[in-house]
């Protein structure tokens, strides 16, 4: 039995479970009791499949980046999901769940979104099944990612602002939450992340494991082995990862490593680096690390990447670093941009901001000569070219 995948209870460890309200409990236990038997059908996976490769445009490549290699006396590899139809790997997630939400006889598609990445997703996926979509959006975060904002509209979702808290993800996630705590017989909630009650969390990692599944077959035929030294990502909620980590999880000579966000320190107040400063609390039904304060109320995350912009970290990544199977390092918003921009002048590719706390990792020396790296490009920097522009005075 695999001491890192969920268990029958829903738990990684001591993470994870479904810590919701009565009324929460039909839409939960509906989709718990089905999901692995309608991701497991025929009919199921060949439409899945189909969708990958001829709309999503799977396998996405596993790019040898030779100038990065050189610089950092390694052999490097970018797994570019950024290449993915809508410009990341939430694709991978939206895709699975629209059809699991018509299989469940869902007739309308609810949804959060922080950098706007899976709100582009998830409009995508309604617009091409003629589904109705709601999208909420932290208004902080509506007016730093205006780009996808219009590309959600255009799509012809609803994007409504959360104008509660702090004004980003978190406060996203809970109106989604009492949207569907109202519409509970049509509506399903595709959220975009290893986050929330069980069965999410598992259900988004299984649509993610592509990621995995074929950086398997990829470095097989690139380097006649299928397991790296070293696999890095970055980590918020934690889909992008959960998908790399997934076949390599049990795997233990294989290196995992994950970038949090540190924002402007671990140190200053303005930071989303949960593992150094979470404890464990529950946060959107899940028992997970949680930056929070004395008395348990939560505390507001802050990073440059409105992506990482969360005040917890998905129960099996909480699980991965109370384990230390997972190696958790903090990145400033200065590293990450540094980061960023390395990749753009050395190989031609600008990333988005949250991938490029992975890239961050490497010239913080994690990651000793001579290794084998896999880094998982989870997102193109086109909707955070503004941000690049203010950051680095590109004007």
């Amino acid at each position: 039995m695999s001491k890192y995948h969920v268990d029958e209870h829903g738990f990684y460890g001591e993470f994870g479970g479904a810590f919701i309200p009565e009324m929460l409990y039909p839409n939960v236990e509906e989709l718990r009791q089905h999901y692995l038997e309608i991701m497991a059908s025929e009919s199921f996976q060949q439409e899945f499949r189909k969708l990958l490769r001829d709309y999503v445009g799977r396998p996405t490549p596993l790019y040898y980046a030779e100038r990065l290699s050189e610089k950092y006396g390694s052999r490097i590899y970018l797994k570019r999901e950024d290449l993915c139809h809508t410009g990341a790997h939430k694709v991978n997630n939206t895709i699975g769940q629209i059809l699991m939400a018509k299989r469940l006889g869902k007739k309308r598609i609810i949804a959060e979104t922080g950098a706007g990445q899976h709100g582009v997703a998830t409009a995508t996926v309604c617009a091409l099944m003629g589904l109705p979509c709601v999208v909420y959006m932290g208004e902080v975060d509506i007016a730093r990612q205006a780009p996808n904002v219009a590309r959600m509209k255009l799509l012809g979702a609803e994007v409504r602002p959360a104008r509660s808290g702090s004004r980003t993800l978190k406060d996203a996630t809970n109106e989604a939450i009492r949207d569907w705590i109202n519409n509970p017989e049509d509506t399903h909630y595709i959220i975009g992340s290893v986050v929330g009650p069980h069965p999410y969390p598992d259900m988004v990692a299984r649509f993610q494991a592509v990621i995995s599944e074929e950086i398997r077959h990829q470095l097989l035929e690139a380097e006649g082995r299928t397991d790296p030294d070293y696999l890095i990502a970055c980590v918020g909620g934690g889909s992008n990862a959960a998908g790399t980590y997934y076949h390599y999880l049990d795997q233990e000579e294989v290196q995992i490593i994950a970038a949090e966000a540190a924002g402007k320190g671990v140190d200053t107040g303005e930071s989303a680096a949960t593992s150094a400063l979470g404890r464990v609390g529950i946060i959107h039904a899940s028992k997970t690390l949680l930056m929070q304060t004395a008395d348990g109320q939560i505390t507001e995350p802050y990073s440059i990447s409105a992506g990482l912009d969360y005040p917890g970290v998905g129960p099996m990544h909480a699980h991965l670093f109370q384990t230390g199977r997972a190696q958790f390092i903090p990145v400033t918003d200065a590293q990450a941009m540094a980061g960023g921009r390395e990749l753009a002048r050395l190989e031609g590719i600008i990333p988005a901001i949250e991938s490029s706390h992975a890239f961050a990792v490497l010239e913080m020396g994690a990651v000793p000569p001579d290794s084998l790296v896999v880094i998982n490009l989870s997102g193109r920097g086109d909707k955070d070219l503004q941000t690049y522009i203010d950051y680095f005075d590109l004007t």
